[in-house]
C-alpha cells in the first residue's frame, strides 16, 4: 500500500543511546583538542623549533633521494642534525607525561562513541543482512599453497596437515608448476570451494580462477604482508584459523579489479615504486637499490616519466611520479586505517596521482601529511572510476600486488564488481583497519555527529 511504503522509506530519528554517543564523541574530541592547543601555546617556541626541524628535514630527504656523491652526503647530514633539532624542540616543550595520555584516552573515547553514534561497531555491520551471509559445508574443499611463501609459513604451520585432518585436499605449488592450471584442475576434480594459502599475487591468479567459475575463494594469510587478507578481516597472525572458512565460514562478495586483462586484488603502482623494483637486487637490498635508482628518476637531469592520463576533471596529464590504482579506494590520510580499504565491494577503482616536483614540494608535502591535510597538497589528485587508462610511448613498467611486472600501452585498469565469492571464518574479525577507524577529525563525520546529537531523522 502507498501509505505502507510511504511509511517504510521515511527517515529514522537516531535513538537516545545514539544521540548520547553523539554527544559523548564531540565532547570528548573537542577536549582532546583543546589539550593540544594549551600544549601548543604554552611552549610555542619548542613546538615552531620542532615544525621547522620537521621542513629542513623534507628538504634533506628530497636531495637525499635525488642526487649522489658528496650531495646525498650533506643531505643525509642534514637530516640527522634536523632529526637532533626535532627532538631537542620536544624535549623543552616539556611534554606533560599525564596530558598525552589524557589526550589519548579522550581520543579513543572520542573514537569508540562516533563509531557506535555512526553504525560502525562490528555488531552492527555484522547485522548487515548484506554484509555477510551463512555458508554451507562443501563436499570438496581444495587449499593450494606455496611452500616458499612467508619465510615458509604452509610448513612452519603444517598446513597440508591441518587440511587432511579438516577434510581439505590440499595442494602443494612446486618449482614449476603453473598456478593458474592447478587452480582449473582442481576446480575440473570438483573443487566447490578453493583457497590459496600464499601472498597477494597468488590469491590474485586463484581468485581470477574461481571468480570465473563462480567458487567461493578462502584467502588464508601465509605470505609476507598480506595485505589482502587485512582488508577482509582476518587476523594475520592466525593462519591456521583461517581453515575455519571451510567448514564454518559466511560468505559474501567482493571487487576485482584487472590491468590489461590480468587480475589483481589490491594495487598496482607505476611510477618511482615500480621503476625501482624491477631491479633483480631490490628483494635483497630495498635501501641500496632505490638509492642506485631514483637520482636518475628524480635529479636535475632526469627525463620526465612517459605516463598520459586523464585526471578527475577531465584533463589530459602527461606525467607523475607515482600513479596508484587499487581495487577499490584506500584511505590515505586518517593514521588510523592508513594504507587499508574501508570496503572491497564499492565496484570502483581508487585512483592516486603524485607529482613532487622539487625540494619545496617535498617540504609542503611533508608539512601537509604532518597535519594530515595531504589531499590538499597541488600535487596530489585522487579520486574514483570503474576504467582507467595510462598511455605511454613505450613498455610501462608497473608494480602489481608486489610483483614487477611490464605491460605494453595502452594500460587499461578495469574494475569488476562483485567478482568473487570469498568465503572467511565465521570468527574473523570481519573489519579492516579502515572500517574500525571513526574518522573523527574529518568534517562530514562532525556534521553527521551533530546531526545525530540533535536527534534530526536520517538514513540510519
Amino acid at each position: 500500500m502507498p501509505g505502507q511504503h510511504a511509511a517504510m522509506r521515511a527517515p529514522q530519528r537516531p535513538s537516545a543511546a545514539r544521540r548520547l554517543a553523539a554527544v559523548a564523541a564531540l565532547a570528548a574530541a573537542v577536549a582532546a583538542a583543546a589539550l593540544v592547543l594549551i600544549g601548543i601555546a604554552t611552549h610555542l617556541a619548542a613546538v615552531v623549533l620542532a615544525f621547522i626541524s620537521l621542513l629542513i628535514c623534507a628538504t634533506g630527504a628530497w636531495y637525499a633521494v635525488s642526487r649522489r656523491g658528496a650531495v646525498r652526503v650533506i643531505a643525509l647530514a642534514v637530516v640527522v642534525a634536523s632529526f637532533a633539532a626535532f627532538g631537542t624542540g620536544l624535549f623543552f616543550a616539556g611534554i606533560s607525561v599525564w596530558r598525552v595520555i589524557l589526550i589519548v584516552v579522550l581520543g579513543g573515547v572520542s573514537a569508540l562513541a562516533a563509531r557506535y553514534a555512526l553504525r560502525r561497531t562490528r555488531g552492527q555491520l555484522r547485522a548487515d543482512p548484506a554484509y555477510l551471509a551463512a555458508a554451507g559445508r562443501p563436499a570438496h574443499p581444495v587449499l593450494i599453497m606455496n611452500p616458499k611463501s612467508g619465510g615458509g609459513k604452509a610448513e612452519r604451520f603444517r598446513l597440508a596437515e591441518e587440511c587432511r585432518n579438516r577434510g581439505i585436499e590440499p595442494v602443494v605449488l612446486r618449482p614449476g608448476d603453473d598456478l593458474l592450471q592447478l587452480a582449473e584442475d582442481a576446480i575440473a576434480r570438483g573443487a566447490d570451494v578453493i583457497g590459496m594459502a600464499g601472498g597477494d599475487g597468488s590469491q590474485a591468479l586463484v581468485a581470477s580462477v574461481a571468480a570465473r567459475h563462480e567458487v567461493p575463494h578462502v584467502c588464508v594469510p601465509a605470505g609476507t604482508r598480506n595485505h589482502f587478507a587485512l582488508d577482509l578481516g582476518l587476523d594475520r597472525s592466525d593462519v591456521v584459523g583461517a581453515l575455519d572458512a571451510f567448514a564454518d565460514g559466511v560468505e559474501r562478495r567482493i571487487d576485482l579489479a584487472t590491468v590489461n586483462g590480468r587480475t589483481f586484488v589490491n594495487n598496482a603502482s607505476l611510477g618511482l615504486y615500480a621503476e625501482v623494483i624491477q631491479s633483480p637486487d631490490y628483494r635483497d637490498a630495498k635501501l641500496k637499490t632505490a638509492a642506485a635508482v631514483l637520482p636518475d628518476l628524480l635529479g636535475p637531469d632526469a627525463a620526465q616519466l612517459d605516463l598520459r592520463y586523464t585526471g578527475p576533471g577531465g584533463e589530459a596529464q602527461r606525467t607523475a611520479h607515482l600513479i596508484l590504482v587499487s581495487n577499490d579506494p584506500y584511505q590515505l590520510d586518517h593514521p588510523g586505517g592508513r594504507g587499508t580499504r574501508v570496503r572491497t565491494d564499492r565496484g570502483v577503482l581508487g585512483i592516486v596521482a603524485v607529482m613532487i616536483a622539487d625540494a619545496a614540494d617535498a617540504r609542503r608535502f611533508a608539512a601537509l601529511e604532518a597535519a594530515g591535510q595531504v589531499r590538499r597538497f597541488p600535487g596530489w589528485a585522487e579520486w574514483s572510476a570503474p576504467r582507467f587508462e595510462v598511455g605511454s610511448g613505450g613498455p610501462v613498467r608497473i608494480g602489481l600486488d608486489g610483483e614487477a611486472l611490464t605491460m605494453d600501452p595502452p594500460v587499461v585498469f578495469e574494475s569488476r564488481p562483485g567478482a568473487l565469492r570469498i568465503r572467511l571464518p565465521r570468527r574473523a574479525l570481519r573489519l579492516s583497519p579502515a572500517a574500525r577507524t571513526a574518522q573523527v577529525l574529518s568534517g562530514s563525520t562532525i556534521a553527521e555527529l551533530g546531526r545525530i546529537a540533535a536527534g534530526q531523522a536520517g538514513p540510519g
